[in-house]
């Protein structure tokens, strides 16, 4: 099987994927990905820390061998992860996405991100449990996500109307109020670190949800 991971313009693909200082870290990690039939597909672009990075969508190769990712340093595990966080089986996502929610990193923010916006109810259950400090002013995570969303209003518009949509395909019958929906906690959340973070009022593209554990007031 040829292995795409061997042509150069998929290789930079993926170090698009990371700024521009990452590029020794992610070739180290591209290095030790096992080939796949498929190449990554589709990608989405979003600024972090005012450099312009391209995501793939989905990639399509086997998990890492565990004595190889053992070799790589802390920094690198993490870049693994967020790629693997793009895997095409929703388990391999979530279970690479639950070991990237303590990092504090700004390039790992559109991974988590974009997978708030798809259709996997377990991610946004795992991603709600492991991002509590969203509901915490002044933390962390509400820094890291505040910055991200200020500088990708229209990835986090996009990213809303993909929740509702879902919501309404999918899981209404569950949660017939959206305010219930677990993508309708987590929007209400990142919603309120953008709005501390920009100290006015971030602009909504979801149904109001009724009064919970998040602050409502943004």
């Amino acid at each position: 099987m040829q292995s795409p991971w061997d042509h150069s313009n998929s290789t930079h693909a993926l170090l698009a994927a990371f700024p521009a200082r990452m590029s020794g870290n992610v070739q180290r990690v591209v290095s030790i990905v096992p080939g796949a039939q498929y190449p990554p597909t589709g990608t989405f672009a979003v600024a972090v820390q005012g450099e312009t990075v391209s995501i793939p969508y989905r990639i399509y190769s086997e998990e890492l061998d565990p004595s190889l990712e053992r070799s790589l340093t802390g920094a690198q595990r993490v870049i693994a992860r967020c790629l693997y966080s793009r895997h095409h089986d929703g388990y391999v996502r979530q279970r690479n996405l639950e070991l990237l929610l303590d990092s504090t990193e700004p390039w790992v923010a559109p991974f988590v991100m974009q997978l708030v916006g798809e259709y996997v109810l377990e991610i946004l259950e795992a991603i709600r449990q492991g991002l509590g400090g969203l509901a915490v002013p002044g933390s962390v995570e509400r820094r890291l996500y505040g910055e991200f969303i200020m500088q990708n209003p229209g990835f986090f518009a996009s990213t809303e109307r993909r929740v509702v949509s879902y919501w309404t395909c999918y899981y209404r019958r569950k949660y017939p109020e959206f305010g219930r929906y677990p993508g309708s906690e987590l929007m209400e959340a990142f919603r309120a670190a953008a709005s501390e973070r920009q100290g006015t009022r971030w602009p909504r593209n979801t149904p109001p949800p009724f009064a919970g554990k998040f602050d409502r007031r943004a």
